[in-house]
């Protein structure tokens, strides 16, 4: 049995956005016991995370983090960079795009995913403008 589905991810610039109640909500009524959810973003400037949901400083700071290792592009640390097509964070949000992951595997067990208690789905969105991004799911049993 394979369910697959899109979801629109509405961003309002950088920054993570939790999206797991989404992800479970396509999950249970697939009726799949056991099984793995594949999630894949379509896009070359945002990424996939799975990381805790309890405490928001822990997104301020992987934000802050992720700024202070690939500051934007008029920066003078970046003056190497030579895509600029679409402003100073274009080239930096690529390159933090490739160095997260962009697709996600989550166990499905008893119907539901198998995330740990403080773990969330996250859209990481390395773009200072709003984008509507788009999250494939597939899932199989």
């Amino acid at each position: 049995m394979i369910s697959q589905s899109v979801l629109a991810i509405e961003t309002h610039g950088a920054g993570l956005y939790e999206f797991t109640d989404r992800v479970a909500a396509f999950v249970r009524p697939a009726g799949v016991e056991s099984g793995l959810l594949t999630l894949f973003l379509r896009h070359t400037s945002c990424s996939l995370l799975i990381q805790e949901n309890a405490d928001p400083d822990v997104r301020r700071d992987l934000d802050a983090f992720f700024r202070r290792l690939v500051p934007p592009a008029d920066d003078p640390a970046m003056a190497y960079l030579t895509h600029r097509a679409e402003g100073p964070d274009d080239m930096p949000a690529h390159i933090k795009a490739a160095l997260t992951p962009v697709s996600l595997s989550i166990p499905v067990m008893d119907g539901r995913l198998a995330l740990g208690t403080w773990q969330g789905i996250y859209l990481f969105e390395h773009r200072r403008r709003p984008h509507r991004r788009e999250v494939v799911l597939h899932l199989g049993a």
